[in-house]
């Protein structure tokens, strides 16, 4: 994947190394070489990831880390801090400053590779999250600092029950825990719904990477952070688990403190993923549905029908269209109040969603016009759905805040001919609607109708 990756070291060789790595594998290197420098780039620059040297004069990469995560343009750029520090309490203090991976020199080329995909990884997935929610990162740095208290759902995947334990204790000051010993049920369980995986890669029941590629495979279960615990040595383990698309790693014998900051870094990110969805979703939702009535709207109708055209042109599978108007609305509307014309909307939609089929598309046109798209439909059998329709609407009052009002409707229906766009069938159906309309309304009225001379 391409990127563009800050690399912040105050010595020359160390930058030329790097820079050299990071190349040949043709990402787009910017460098700086000291703490505040890094931090004046990230403003200007568009960076998909950040490595900072930790000990550097003036301004060290743990000051630095700390202070790009804390500016709301910046805060969501992945840091990996890079250092010859091997002392756990320097891992935590940099993960505490922010950062989202740790690497002690001398750096292993498939180590660093591994980390760095994964993070990009991470990274494209932010970006196309906030592009398609309309979100900006720097409006979201308080959804982020307000979702950092959540509780989670933690699954702790692991055969030897002891460890287990000894991991879940902490985090379960915060947290519910679950531990599972066999892969098939975690799985299960991770299915049901969790927010992180620790999986063990040292278990001796079953293979941990295995466990970590199922949880990547099954849909369900593909958006969950994964955070694997292995020995130091098992370099070459680990590389397969960032390859198979684990987040996160935590060598034996595990600190206590690094571990739950590591848990918490991850589940703020996910958190904050979620929250993107969740407003994508929901932004998605608006784009194709009518607030008022819950069906879809005409983009949505545009949209859906599409499958049906090409049935037609490649297998002349016919379908039909239909238009459905509320008589006398604007007297309803004028009489009666826009409150209670909405109410109306929404028990005439009701009526007409639960009485097509499952396969029938219907949405709100616009006003007080439904269109109902009938796949598989000629026109005379989709007149007869449409007077049906019709029929138990006229002969069923609507009930608004106590009131019994008797509601009609009339329809114009079309089949669909070779050949044809959407607006061509619609304005057949649309005059079979009018003269359904000026024949006294009440009524449903076919394209193919001929009127007698």
């Amino acid at each position: 994947m391409s990127a563009r990756i800050l690399i912040v070291d105050d010595l020359a060789p160390n930058v030329h190394l790097l820079k050299v790595k990071l190349q040949a594998e043709y990402y787009d290197v910017v460098t700086a070489r000291s703490g505040h420098e890094a931090i004046k780039i990230a403003e200007k620059e568009r960076l998909d990831l950040i490595l900072m040297d930790a000990m550097m004069p003036g301004i060290d990469g743990f000051e630095a880390c700390a202070t790009i995560k804390q500016k709301p343009s910046t805060w969501h750029v992945p840091v990996i801090m890079v250092t010859a520090l091997e002392e756990t309490k320097d891992r935590i203090r940099g993960l505490e400053a922010g950062a989202d991976d740790f690497i002690t020199k001398p750096i292993d080329d498939f180590n660093l590779m591994a980390r760095v995909r994964s993070l990009l990884r991470l990274k494209m997935t932010t970006d196309q999250l906030l592009s398609h929610s309309k979100h900006e990162a720097v409006d979201s740095q308080a959804l982020m600092s307000k979702i950092g208290a959540r509780k989670a759902k933690i699954l702790i995947v692991e055969d030897h029950v002891k460890h287990a334990e000894k991991m879940a204790q902490p985090l379960r000051q915060n947290h519910t825990v679950r531990i599972e010993t066999d892969p098939i049920k975690a799985l299960r369980a991770a299915k049901a719904g969790m927010d992180l995986a620790i999986v063990s890669l040292v278990s001796d029941s079953f293979d941990g990477l295995r466990a970590c590629a199922s949880l990547r495979f099954d849909e369900k279960t593909r958006d969950i952070p994964i955070l694997v615990i292995g020995d130091p040595e098992d370099t070459s383990r680990f590389v397969r688990a960032y390859d198979i698309g684990i987040n996160d790693t935590v060598m034996r014998p595990i600190e206590t403190q690094e571990l739950k900051a590591r848990v918490n870094t991850l589940l703020k990110r996910k958190f904050y993923e979620d929250s993107l969805r969740d407003n994508f979703n929901e932004n998605l939702e608006m784009v194709v549905a009518d607030p008022l009535t819950g069906l879809g709207n005409r983009r949505y109708f545009e949209r859906a029908i599409y499958p049906f055209f090409d049935a037609l042109e490649t297998k002349e599978i016919p379908f039909s269209v239909m238009v459905f108007d509320i008589d006398h609305f604007k007297r309803v509307n004028d009489i009666l109040g826009h409150d209670m014309g909405d109410q109306i909307l929404k028990e005439i939609a009701a009526r007409l969603a639960t009485n097509m089929r499952a396969v029938d598309v219907v949405s709100r046109y616009g006003g007080e016009e439904f269109m109902i798209a009938m796949p598989k439909t000629n026109e005379a059998d989709a007149l007869v759905a449409a007077d049906r329709v019709r029929s138990l609407i006229a002969g069923t009052p609507v009930f608004v805040d106590g009131q019994a009002l008797r509601i009609t409707t009339s329809a114009g229906v079309a089949q669909v001919q070779k050949g044809e766009q959407l607006r061509d069938v619609f304005k057949r159906a649309d005059d079979a609607l009018y003269k359904a309309k000026h024949g006294g309304r009440n009524q449903v009225v076919s394209a193919s109708y001929k009127e007698a001379a």
